[in-house]
């Protein structure tokens, strides 16, 4: 791999080899780097310096190791971090938000990592509101900060918000005093981090976590008492179950949601009855699933749910979903009460609906393009919002209030930076509001976004965006950084991007693969590539890849993958896949040891996850489907491309040692010289470091890991 410098060459780290076995369904397998994994690792998602010296010692040679590879590139990422931040608005403000007698806010200072979060008279500008909270104050002292969440009272008076100061989603709420920005001594910790007000502003109900990290209950606080003294609500007794905790629109209530992959269940609590225990909208039906909104002036639910009528209207559900409404005093789990709204269309996938005093507002997906509908209850004939570009990224933007016609919605593509709308749902005025401003420049006529088609190995047409420099040649020379994650339904969108133009800028081709496991082509291309059909998901990606040679854009060889969390595994499964059309791949915090991890219940994510996976302990199917594709079971003895992976020492989702015993692996078994690097930050989770430019560093640092493989670190 030219003149690169090896692993063997480099000085690798080489951790010690501690076979361990475990059998299941009579298949015994052997891990040498199973002691990566902390038994005591509940302790070190609150505490980091509780993690075993040894693991200690070893991911610090690894990250030693990786900054002596990357060293050469130090110059290149600062000139990445200086492109990246010269095109941030330093002192870059929100539209503000209107709530009640007063608007909300946020934005930045010079040089601040956090932001300010603001409020004022509703007409005010957001520079003459007064700061509430300075969350660059409260992050002082701190390796880690990051606010997660902030709701004032309806009466205006207080503000509770929700801090997360180790990277470990242990959220600490607190309550604020509006008047005076001082917090109350009510200090709820080890949250979910999820919170809601009773509609008299006394009582905050929140999420709790259990001894796994699961969310698993809402406790009722009342003000100024003890945490100790506050009341569970509900309780979710299915480890399966994750517990979230929202407000409908209206604010008349809080829904308690608990829901796995596939299957959910809604509870009302009546934020003016504060006191009186929650109500099932509809008993849990495995496979169903639906999502409720109060649509007050009408006195009913307004649900979007794959539940039909089998009676009515066929046995199949409604895959795509449809919108039903419910009468308020029939929300006690009879579904067959339930009255379609919206029915279902075959290929147009309902993402959410809105309900405001006349209007409803209905996001939607068809042909991989996003949509919003409004829908008059009067009867006015239906509006539509859309746009005219190949790819772009469209959805509800931060709202509020109820007995409004003003729908705010923010829109993107790959080309065009975020603006921000208010549309009059009375007149179909559009109104910009904000359009982002990019310091340096941005001349949407310099680059080209496009919508292609890639056949998979079966015939099916897979999307994909891309983005590249009007000047760059399609001839087979311009290298590719190809995106992908596929899983959960969850869909990549075509939006702007501030810091992949430094790439763009240097030759690059930037796709992003819709590819099955997402919901980009509606609910069934998400079902086609989860359970025994996941592996349609790395089948996909390496089509993608394949179908960029084909048309003559780039070669095999000049690819980089480059996904995170299950992208990552995305990224794995795929090199595993077809190693030969790529140079290089990019995992971060990747779910690579999938088997492992859901053989061990004992995890946060494992259980929930099943639906998704397969259960590999109760099933023999699931565990040989899982064993087929999982990266760290499939590395064998060949060529790999260079493989950066990183990893979060207080990450709950994919803990740190999946990516440290899959580069400890693969640099072990693989016969080329190329790279496998790791890189944990060893005060950060998930999302890794916390601040607006501090993730502009992780990010110039991967950039300059793709631009040192392809050979073009000097440019």
């Amino acid at each position: 791999m030219s003149h690169l410098p090896s692993d063997v060459a480099a000085g690798a780290p080489k951790p010690d080899k501690k076979p361990f076995q475990d059998t299941h369904h009579g298949i015994t397998r052997s891990d040498d780097y199973a002691w990566l994994r902390d038994d005591n690792w509940q302790a070190v998602m609150k505490q980091p310096s509780a993690l075993d010296a040894d693991i200690r010692a070893h991911l610090e040679a690894e990250n030693q190791y990786t900054d002596t590879v990357m060293a050469p590139t130090k110059g290149l990422q600062d000139t990445l971090f200086a492109e990246m931040r010269g095109r941030i608005l330093e002192d870059e403000a929100s539209v503000p938000v209107p709530q009640g007698q007063l608007a909300w806010a946020t934005r930045y200072v010079q040089g601040g990592e956090h932001p300010l979060i603001c409020c004022g008279p509703r007409a005010a500008p957001v520079e003459e509101m007064k700061v509430i909270i300075d969350a660059n104050q409260q992050a002082q002292g701190k390796d880690f900060f990051k606010i997660a969440a902030h709701d004032p009272d309806p009466n205006g008076e207080f503000l509770a918000w929700a801090y997360d100061d180790k990277g470990s989603e242990y959220f600490t709420i607190c309550v604020r005093r509006i008047a005076d920005g001082t917090d109350l001594p009510d200090t709820l910790v080890d949250t979910g981090g999820s919170f809601g007000w009773s509609a008299c502003g006394q009582y905050l109900f929140y999420i709790a976590v259990d001894e796994n990290h699961r969310p698993n209950r809402v406790l009722r606080h009342a003000l100024g008492t003890a945490q100790a003294d506050d009341l569970c609500v509900y309780e979710e007794t299915d480890p399966g179950f994750f517990v979230g905790l929202s407000a409908t629109t209206s604010g008349r209530f809080l829904i308690i949601s608990a829901h796995d992959h596939e299957t959910a269940e809604a509870h009302l609590l009546d934020a003016h009855a504060p006191l009186q225990p929650p109500i099932c909208v509809a008993a849990r039906e495995t496979g169903i699933e639906y999502d409720v909104d109060d649509d007050a002036a009408r006195d009913q639910l307004l649900i979007v749910t794959n539940w039909q009528d089998g009676a009515k209207q066929g046995a199949d559900k409604a895959q795509d979903f449809q919108i039903v409404t419910a009468p308020i005093g029939k929300t006690h789990g009879d579904k067959h009460a339930w009255q379609v709204l919206r029915p279902h269309q075959a290929g147009c996938l309902v993402l959410e609906a809105l309900a405001f005093e006349n209007h409803m507002a209905v996001l939607v997906r068809e042909n991989a393009l996003p949509r919003i509908d409004i829908i008059s209850w009067d009867g006015t004939p239906m509006q539509s919002i859309d746009f005219a570009e190949q790819a772009y990224d469209l959805r509800f933007g931060a709202m509020a209030e109820y007995d409004t016609h003003v729908l705010r919605l923010t829109y993107a593509s790959m080309t065009s930076p975020s603006r921000i709308y208010d549309y009059d749902m009375n007149t179909g005025e559009r109104v910009l509001r904000k359009t982002q401003t990019v310091p340096s420049g941005h001349q949407p006529s310099d680059y080209v976004t496009r919508r292609i088609f890639a056949t998979g190995h079966d015939g099916v047409q897979i999307p994909v965006s891309v983005l590249h420099h009007k000047d760059t040649p399609l001839d087979g020379s311009a290298p590719v950084l190809l995106y992908g994650y596929g899983s959960y339904g969850i869909t990549i969108p075509a939006g702007f991007s501030i810091t992949r133009l430094s790439l763009v800028d240097r030759g690059f081709i930037y796709a992003i693969a819709h590819i099955r496991g997402g919901k980009a082509c509606g609910h069934d291309w998400f079902t086609q590539g989860r359970g025994p059909k996941k592996t349609n998901t790395f089948a996909d990606f390496a089509s993608a890849a394949r179908d960029l040679i084909a048309r003559g854009w780039t070669q095999a060889g000049q690819i980089t993958l480059h996904g995170g969390s299950a992208g990552g595994l995305l990224v794995g499964a795929t090199i595993n896949l077809a190693p030969e059309l790529f140079r290089g791949a990019i995992a971060e915090v990747p779910f690579v040891d999938v088997l492992t991890t859901m053989l061990d219940a004992s995890l946060p994510l494992t259980p929930p996850e099943w639906p998704e996976w397969g259960n590999p302990i109760e099933s023999r199917e699931a565990y040989e489907l899982i064993a087929g594709y999982a990266p760290y079971e499939n590395i064998t003895a060949r060529a790999y491309p260079h493989v950066l992976a990183t990893a979060g020492l207080t990450d709950p989702r994919v803990t740190y040692w999946e990516p440290a015993k899959w580069i400890a692996r693969l640099r072990d078994t693989r016969t080329d010289d190329g790279l496998s690097l790791l890189r944990t930050e060893m005060s950060a989770g998930h999302g890794g470091k916390a601040g607006r430019f501090n993730q502009l560093h992780e990010i110039a640092f991967v950039y300059a890991f793709v631009l040192l493989i392809h050979e073009r670190a000097n440019l």
